[in-house]
């Protein structure tokens, strides 16, 4: 009965907390800036949290995507690779940098953290894992261009908890 009392009162409070999404844009310093900002609104107390979660634009990049080979191995930065993970590779992000991947021959988006260094073949700028190449629709072609834009979450970039 007091797990039915307390998962009562969770869909009460959860009914009285909402989320508004607030859009625009800035230029700063000769980059477009989209902004995302997810306003969690509650009602009763009439207090208002926002967090900013910012796409800046990197560009487009030759992507290609890695997997069966290298799962279960150890990535650059240490952690045992998961080829069905949301993840990528790159030469010189910072690990931890999220970044929203858009095939544009499909427009399927995905975000990935980057996990790993490479890719070490000449002309590619980014290995994706085999999970985030199903996501954009490429794992058949294995090679596509694609459009970039890094994810920053409010006042900090990298988020403390990684999930995966």
């Amino acid at each position: 009965m007091k797990s039915l009392i307390i998962v009562f009162f969770t869909f009460a409070i959860g009914a009285l907390v909402g989320f508004t999404v607030l859009k625009g844009e800035k230029n700063v310093e000769n980059e477009r800036i989209l902004i995302e900002e997810f306003v969690p609104v509650t009602v009763i107390e009439n207090t208002v949290n926002t967090s900013a979660v910012k796409f800046i634009d990197r560009g487009t990049l030759k992507a290609s995507w890695y997997g069966p080979k290298f799962h279960g191995k150890f990535t650059a930065n240490g952690e045992v690779y998961d080829q069905m993970a949301l993840t990528a590779a790159h030469k010189n992000l910072s690990f931890g940098t999220l970044l929203k991947i858009t095939n544009p021959k499909n427009g399927k988006s995905v975000i990935v953290r980057i996990n790993d260094r490479g890719p070490y073949i000449e002309g590619r700028e980014l290995d994706l894992s085999k999970g985030a190449a199903i996501e954009l629709g490429m794992l058949e072609k294995g090679v596509a261009r694609v459009k970039v834009q890094e994810v920053a979450l409010g006042e900090r970039n990298n988020p403390t908890a990684m999930v995966n």
